[in-house]
């Protein structure tokens, strides 16, 4: 009886977390290089000296994300940039601390720097990089930036810094970026590539994901259908035993 109660009640919050993380990964459908959270359920034992282990507890834990790439599509801007296959465009996150991104829809800042369209500033090999007033940018598949201003030869700014480390040594942060487990820096990564003039997309199945608040929706219900079976079984119980009395 006591496991049921636990079990169906700890359950019934997991579900709840995981529609959480469902919608979550709905309203960002549309979000460019996003990765959709994974979720999954496991139960803990509770366990203690010297007590019986009646007591089982649903939790909800986070699986990571889904590594796979989105779509990708042509915006024809000079500044949009998508990763071809696997790999990561570094930035500096708000803790001022190396993350990754798929989202390479870039901007300048008023002092020229590359930055993305949510204010973190594009590494380089070097450094940020900064972009003369006035010039034109183009970005090779390299990720190597060069800059052109009216008809002076064209001079390369720097490289931005692409890494593509394996997925198990990375964790998603609140902020959407990407970050190594470990705190340190990666690697450059010569192989990875970047498409000009282009942006991928979120990697969310829209369909999926509404069959599996759909599921978790009859989910629930059958956790309350739980709890309500233990509690008529202990009022059935509680009359037995007041019947013996």
């Amino acid at each position: 009886m006591d496991r049921m109660i636990y079990l169906s009640m700890t359950g019934a919050k997991a579900l709840m977390q995981r529609q959480e993380a469902l919608a979550h990964n709905l309203a960002n459908a549309e979000t460019t290089g996003f990765r959709a959270d994974l979720m999954a359920f496991r139960a803990v034992p509770a366990r203690q000296d010297g007590t019986a282990t009646t007591r089982v507890y649903a939790m909800e834990a986070s699986a990571g994300f889904d590594p796979q790439a989105g779509p990708i599509r042509q915006t024809g801007r000079q500044l949009d940039l998508a990763v071809a296959g696997q790999g990561w465009i570094a930035v500096q996150g708000a803790d001022g601390e190396e993350a990754y991104t798929r989202d390479g829809g870039l901007e300048l800042s008023a002092d020229g720097t590359l930055m993305t369209r949510r204010g973190q500033t594009v590494v380089g090999d070097g450094g940020p990089l900064v972009i003369p007033q006035n010039a034109e940018v183009l970005i090779g598949s390299d990720g190597t930036v060069t800059a052109k201003v009216g008809n002076q030869a064209a001079v390369q700014v720097g490289r931005i810094k692409l890494v593509n480390p394996p997925a198990a040594e990375l964790t998603k942060g609140a902020d959407g970026l990407l970050r190594r487990r470990d705190g340190e820096p990666a690697d450059n990564d010569a192989a990875v590539r970047v498409v000009d003039g282009a942006l991928e997309g979120s990697n969310v199945n829209v369909v999926e994901a509404m069959v599996g608040m759909i599921a978790l929706s009859r989910q629930f219900e059958l956790q309350m259908k739980l709890l309500q079976n233990a509690e008529g079984n202990e009022q059935k119980a509680a009359q037995l035993l007041s019947l013996r009395g």
